[in-house]
């Protein structure tokens, strides 16, 4: 039971850290994202990248 716990708490932590990095992207100013060259509509596979690592 602990571990199915500790699966579930490791799930949502992962999840929560995801929607705050796809957040942060989509409210890059425009002049940094293109600095950094990240595309806006690529938030969610940056995103997925950065917490799956996948």
């Amino acid at each position: 039971m602990t571990t199915l716990i500790n699966t579930l708490r490791e799930a949502a932590r992962k999840r929560a850290a995801y929607n705050r990095t796809v957040a942060a992207i989509e409210a890059m100013p425009l002049d940094v994202a293109l600095d950094l060259d990240i595309h806006r509509p690529d938030a969610h596979d940056i995103a997925r990248k950065a917490v799956y690592g996948h």
